[in-house]
């Protein structure tokens, strides 16, 4: 029999901060975990604090920020030197704290690591996250609730969680080329998520391998630096411009319930606008703009125009200091870059409860896992947009739930509108993994709400 991903049990409203405490005989409020302060998991928090439910929320670092943060103390954030939003500042920032009117267009990471800080120091919940904390293991219990090991400065503690909120993230575990091309490389390799600053560039022969957003932005800092800089692609992308007439590209948002073969032509429209990079000698892509990610540059064109990338097709194999493409030319190389994109991963799982293979992990509107009440996903992911925002709505929905004011529809409902969303997204864009997460900004903010208004009704209708 499926199980209700959500506990149907009706609790009293939410209180504000300082608000008084519910009367004895109302059952009171679940106490909640939430795993990672980056930019999901502090708009998690937010949406707890002001719901007065209580929490632990729990960071590996010693800051919040999470990927955005340069040289993160947690070990794990990907950003570099260059970083900058690719989706414009008002269209990135939560509803209720919009980004200082003097940011540019697209903020740098170092910005966008101040705004995070002053929306937790604005909305006052900096106390209830503990820093320097790793979260080990988190299992269900027979009674339904869950465990949650972590260490720390304090040592190990074992909590016990009506729900569990988990927002570490998905651009932190690196994917490896799988198999490893044949041959010997005599060079250095790396992953994007290891690449930090024009430093590791400067004066080499690099061959960056993926054609995503990092991808170009290090062949471009490469084109400056390094001796000499290659682009080796296995599947071209259309490359989005960032500023159209002077203004952010995406100043233009359809209404959320447009379906999405009207948002893939207005997709089609603007990589048509942007231009066709195969006059610059990269491939043709295999795909109509809409069916992948989206990928986004106002330099790549430039550098690839005056000389100073050499685009290649994919890598065949190695054959010690050159690299040897699949059309037989060949490039010296002492550096690798592979921006080759990342694992959706839980180290804090069993693998039987929770593992996402090939980056799979289907979810009822990207945030309910339908056999197992209680545990809850936010950020995990991938908009034709920004995550925060729609993270944001994630985790209100949920507070919603938690403090008995949303009714979540029958299991049977649950699972159909999930699969259908599943199979919608599959039949969209092509098969890989980086889009088993891929959803439309708008529409999911708008199907979202409707949904939120509609439990709404039925909870009240249950009272």
């Amino acid at each position: 029999m499926a199980v209700m991903p959500f506990s149907v049990t009706t609790r009293p409203s939410a209180q504000a901060a300082g608000a008084p405490a519910p009367a004895p005989d109302l059952e009171p409020l679940p106490r909640v975990c939430v795993i990672g302060a980056g930019s999901s998991g502090i708009a998690a928090a937010k949406a707890l604090h002001a719901a007065g439910i209580p929490f632990d929320c729990f960071e590996r670092g010693s800051v919040i920020g999470g990927n955005w943060v340069y040289d993160n103390p947690n070990g794990v954030s990907a950003c570099y030197e260059t970083l900058e939003i690719n989706t414009s500042c008002p269209r990135m920032a939560f509803s209720d704290f919009p980004m200082p009117a003097d940011y540019p267009p697209y903020a740098r990471h170092d910005q966008v690591r101040d705004y995070f800080e002053s929306y937790v120091e604005h909305f006052g919940f900096r106390h209830t996250i503990t820093f320097g904390t790793t979260v080990e293991r988190v299992e269900q219990a027979p009674d339904g609730t869950w465990s949650v090991r972590t260490t720390g400065p304090a040592g190990e503690r074992v909590g016990s969680y009506d729900a569990v909120l988990v927002a570490n993230g998905h651009h932190w575990d690196p994917r490896w080329p799988e198999p490893a091309y044949p041959g010997t490389f005599t060079g250095e390799q790396i992953h994007s998520h290891d690449y930090r600053n024009a430093d590791q560039l400067a004066g080499r022969d690099v061959v960056v391998v993926g054609m995503g957003n990092s991808g170009l932005d290090i062949s471009v800092e490469a084109s400056k630096v390094a001796r000499s800089a290659t682009l080796s692609v296995r599947r071209s992308h259309w490359v989005m411009r960032k500023m159209l007439l002077g203004k952010p590209a995406d100043r233009v948002a359809m209404p959320g319930w447009v379906p999405g073969w009207a948002i893939s032509a207005g997709l089609r429209v603007a990589a048509l606008t942007a231009g066709d990079l195969t006059r610059y000698g990269l491939p043709r892509p295999t795909h109509r703009p809409g069916q992948a990610h989206p990928v986004q540059s106002e330099q790549i064109r430039p550098r690839l125009a005056a000389g100073a990338i050499t685009p290649r097709p994919g890598i065949n194999h190695f054959d010690g200091d050159t690299v040897v493409f699949t059309d037989g030319s060949r490039s010296r190389a002492d550096l690798v870059v592979w921006a080759t994109g990342y694992r959706v991963s839980f180290p804090f799982f069993d693998p039987e409860l929770v593992a996402a293979p090939e980056n799979d992990l289907p979810l009822w509107k990207r945030t309910v896992h339908p056999d197992l009440p209680g545990l809850y996903f936010v950020g995990l992911l991938q908009p034709l947009g920004a995550v925060m925002p729609l993270a944001e709505a994630q985790s209100a929905w949920i507070a919603e739930t938690l403090a008995g004011r949303y009714l979540p529809p029958p299991a049977a409902e649950i699972r159909s509108q999930m699969t259908a969303e599943h199979d919608r997204a599959k039949r969209r864009f092509y098969n890989s993994p980086r889009h088993t997460m891929e959803v439309d900004f708008e529409h999911y903010l708008w199907s979202l709400e409707r949904e939120r208004r509609r439990g709404a009704r039925r909870a009240r209708a249950a009272r």
